[in-house]
């Protein structure tokens, strides 16, 4: 790790942090406390997939949508419009509803080929935009004047890297240059997020092989063809398998690649100097 103790933290000119965990326990907030702060570039790794990675993925999706609509068409087809998306570090909706869900087309459901396909362009912008990280650094520092430096990483992270590999290409980049940091949930998280998730079922990346899996599951289990399953009632269905399947994953990314902080510290953070003294003391159990 960059910081070998709570003393090498504290000590340090340049703070530089990457942040990891399931969506939803306060990541993208604690970085924005962060960049509120002043000192402190913000980098975001949704963002940069649903950009740079996936942006025209995204909008000629939109496209394909508006061709439908004649008097759309007309207009797409004269430049009359401009079409694009607005996607924000707050609002990944472009991005999700890109990636869609399988399952009956008259609810909106995708094929399970196009879906799987969609889901294979995600890994690949997903691992592309964390190994960019390195180079938004050196960025953040030669533009703006920023030492100071917050990777918002995606819940999804821990799909893309093996963390028992000592030689994973993606965790060796990030670590070479930040202390990974697990914000880590209670079961009573957990509990609270499905609850979230089963009010607004949203798109989200999945491992291809626990993905396939859960597919053929769900359709033996329930007895449905693929165009017969309802896109909401399988994502409910598999979303808490998910963070089952990723808990583990994350526990060995902090084991073997950086230190770990409870979602319960993090909801207490209400400055720059309440983060410095969290990374302190996560450092010091670490030692």
């Amino acid at each position: 790790m960059i910081y070998d103790s709570a003393e090498d933290w504290r000590g340090a000119k340049t703070k530089r942090v990457c942040l990891f965990g399931m969506s939803g326990l306060g990541k993208t907030h604690l970085a924005s406390m962060l960049r509120g702060s002043g000192g402190w570039f913000h980098y975001s790794i949704d963002y940069r997939i649903g950009t740079r990675y996936m942006g025209e993925h995204i909008v000629d999706n939109f496209k394909r949508e508006a061709m439908r609509n004649p008097f759309l068409r007309e207009l797409l087809l004269t430049d009359s419009i401009y079409i694009a998306s607005n996607i924000t570090f707050h609002n990944l909706a472009p991005l999700s509803t890109y990636l869609g869900k399988p399952g009956n087309p008259e609810k909106g459901g995708l094929p399970f080929d196009e879906y799987m396909r969609r889901q294979e362009q995600h890994r690949v912008a997903e691992v592309n935009a964390l190994l960019d990280t390195a180079h938004f650094i050196e960025r953040a520092k030669a533009i703006y004047g920023y030492d100071n430096f917050v990777c918002d990483t995606g819940g999804s992270i821990c799909e893309v890297v093996d963390p028992d590999n000592p030689e994973d290409p993606v965790l060796t980049a990030l670590s070479q240059n930040l202390l990974m940091v697990w914000i880590e949930g209670s079961e009573a998280h957990t509990e609270e997020l499905v609850r979230r998730f089963d009010r607004a079922p949203k798109p989200m990346y999945y491992q291809p092989e626990f993905l396939r899996d859960a597919w053929a599951e769900y359709l033996s289990t329930h007895d449905l063809a693929e165009t017969d399953v309802d896109p909401d009632a399988f994502v409910r269905w598999t979303y808490s398998r998910a963070l089952a399947h990723r808990q583990p994953r994350y526990a060995a990314m902090a084991r073997n690649w950086g230190v770990t902080v409870t979602a319960e510290e993090v909801a207490q953070v209400q400055g720059r100097e309440a983060f410095d003294a969290l990374i302190a003391r996560a450092l010091d159990r670490r030692g």
